[in-house]
């Protein structure tokens, strides 16, 4: 029997592509969570793709000081 782990990565690059933040969790982990633990050493804007659209998590990221620029969701 094959046993297989799998894990997504996680980072935060700088605009000079510096990266100063990494963070790695299992696969079933919804990939809005660690964002929010992530964030409390930025502040600003942080950039993501459309996968890290939703409002509970834009809301705690406004009231920690950091704006969330995503591109539009496709109806």
């Amino acid at each position: 029997m094959w046993w297989f782990y799998v894990f997504k990565l996680y980072l935060m690059v700088n605009d000079q592509g510096g990266i100063i933040l990494i963070k790695v969790t299992t696969a079933n982990v919804d990939d809005r969570k660690p964002v929010s633990e992530m964030v409390d050493e930025l502040w600003a804007c942080l950039h993501g793709d459309e996968g890290y659209l939703s409002d509970p998590l834009e809301r705690e990221l406004v009231d920690k000081g950091v704006t969330l620029i995503t591109g539009m969701k496709k109806t």
